[in-house]
């Protein structure tokens, strides 16, 4: 006997199931200020409050790491964000004319 529909051996209508593929989050860049002796300290401290959403307080204390240590974490953000931060940061130090340097690596 053959009904309409389309059965399998124990007499369940089959039903397609789609999956969807685990998508797996992009990678995440640091961006990264450096150490120089010749950008003023509140120069790095306005960058970090500008471009980083930093307060005055927090900008203070990562340009402090930044002059005791040579390098430190901005933030951490997809690839297109943290390249524009660097581009954004470059840019100003270039118009002031400060060689302050900013950098990004994969996490």
């Amino acid at each position: 006997m053959m009904s309409g529909k389309d059965q399998d051996d124990d007499g369940d209508v089959g039903v397609k199931v789609e999956t969807r593929p685990k998508t797996k989050r992009p990678p995440l860049y640091k961006v990264l200020i450096l150490n120089d002796d010749y950008t003023p300290m509140e120069f790095v401290v306005h960058v970090l409050e500008r471009y980083f959403g930093m307060t005055h307080a927090q900008a203070v204390e990562l340009m402090l790491t930044v002059h005791q240590k040579g390098v430190a974490v901005a933030g951490v953000f997809s690839h297109e964000i943290a390249e524009t931060k660097v581009a954004l940061v470059m840019d100003l130090a270039q118009r002031h004319q400060h060689p302050l340097q900013c950098t990004m690596e994969k996490e």
